[in-house]
């Protein structure tokens, strides 16, 4: 029988300074036996970074025709389709050509050479923006990770503050392609 998938509840206060995004995420999470608590997490902080109505978590791993969030339009068409880790150039491109904005937030310990790689051919296209945040943060975030999570979060200027408990943790969120 199948490990069942574990379930986080989540509330991330957001104070998005660049984008006058202010308001209170309250999601339910659910985290693939197969998925790693870095990849949750990152997929939290993608919620936050590209916040914007509507944005919800998709069957995620479990399904792979399908991003890890989306907002979906009253026709049914993907109208944003947000990636989190270091998909293939071709998967991202694709997805390009069927929504009308596409994100990624590209994090993981082989970062640097995925860039070499596949950046070039990313910065082609119109519709994606592509944000990266330090690794490590992530690592940390993973590390401390309850059933229950609750963020605080504040983006001003291109630098996340994220306070977890009694801990802030401070990165950037770079811009490596296209425009949040």
């Amino acid at each position: 029988m199948a490990r069942p998938a574990t379930i986080y509840k989540v509330s991330l206060q957001l104070a998005d300074l660049d984008r006058s995004v202010y308001e209170t995420l309250q999601v339910t999470a659910a985290q693939h036996p197969s998925e790693t608590a870095e990849r949750l997490v990152t997929r939290l902080l993608a919620l936050a970074v590209f916040s914007e109505p509507e944005l919800t978590f998709t069957k995620g791993l479990s399904a792979t025709d399908e991003p890890d969030l989306w907002v979906k339009g009253p026709d049914g068409r993907v109208r944003f389709w947000v990636e989190v880790g270091l998909p293939d150039a071709d998967r991202i491109l694709k997805a390009c050509r069927h929504a009308e904005r596409v994100a990624l937030l590209a994090c993981g310990r082989l970062f640097f050479s995925w860039s070499q790689q596949h950046l070039p051919k990313l910065e082609k296209a119109a519709n994606l923006t592509v944000v990266t945040i330090d690794q490590a943060l992530i690592a940390a975030l993973a590390e401390q990770l309850e059933r229950s999570v609750n963020w605080s979060i504040t983006i001003t200027e291109g630098t996340m503050y994220l306070t977890a408990g009694t801990v802030t943790h401070e990165t950037a969120v770079q811009i490596k392609a296209g425009s949040l």
